[in-house]
């Protein structure tokens, strides 16, 4: 069988929405479905989301981070809020706390994009982590920024990569399930020969 007619395979995503006030029913969280409109539309995988809304303390969120990737097994973990610099965001730190290696590249990259508009992007202190076999990545608050972030811009001048382009093959180094993206919002880059045949 070719492996471009084998299924397209499942991934389990954990999407961490850190916020005392959204956790405390002062206002509607938007990060969580910011992310699941952008990831269902960038990726063709069947997903199985699994959520948390928690407030902004580095011992749950560390918590919360180890379930997902522990116990329920997701091969990406997304949060959204906590990464800016004042005393209640702790985001970064209870995400570094629970990692095995550092990815700094994603980090870099997401600050990049957004000083495209603010110079305050300068305070944003996102991390990506890898625990296990599961990539962790802290994004922004804004549900425009997370868009941004993952999607990059290409139509700028110079264009600007988004970050979720390295994720699929990310993944394939872990042992993950093979990421398949919708190329109108994001393509996904692989080296030639991790690169599937296209989809007839």
């Amino acid at each position: 069988m070719s492996t471009s007619n084998l299924p397209i395979e499942p991934v389990r995503i954990g999407l961490v929405s850190v916020s005392d006030r959204a956790s405390g029913g002062v206002y509607e969280d938007k990060g969580i479905p910011a992310l699941q409109a952008w990831l269902g539309r960038a990726l063709l995988n069947p997903i199985t989301w699994v959520t948390r809304l928690i407030p902004d303390e580095q011992e749950g969120i560390s918590a919360a981070l180890c379930e997902l990737v522990d116990v329920e097994h997701c091969d990406l973990v997304l949060t959204t809020g906590g990464t800016g610099p004042a005393p209640r965001d702790v985001t970064p730190e209870a995400t570094l706390a629970v990692a095995d290696k550092e990815m700094p590249g994603f980090g870099e990259q997401m600050r990049a994009i957004s000083l495209r508009f603010v110079p305050t992007a300068i305070l944003s202190r996102q991390v990506a982590v890898i625990r296990g076999k599961a990539l962790i990545i802290n994004l922004p608050g804004q549900p425009k920024s997370i868009a941004e972030t993952l999607e990059g811009l290409p139509q700028a001048s110079p264009p600007a990569p988004g970050i979720f382009a390295a994720v699929p093959y990310c993944l394939d180094l872990l042992g993950g399930p093979y990421l398949e993206t919708d190329s109108a919002v994001c393509t996904a880059f692989r080296p030639k020969s991790a690169q599937r045949p296209a989809r007839s």
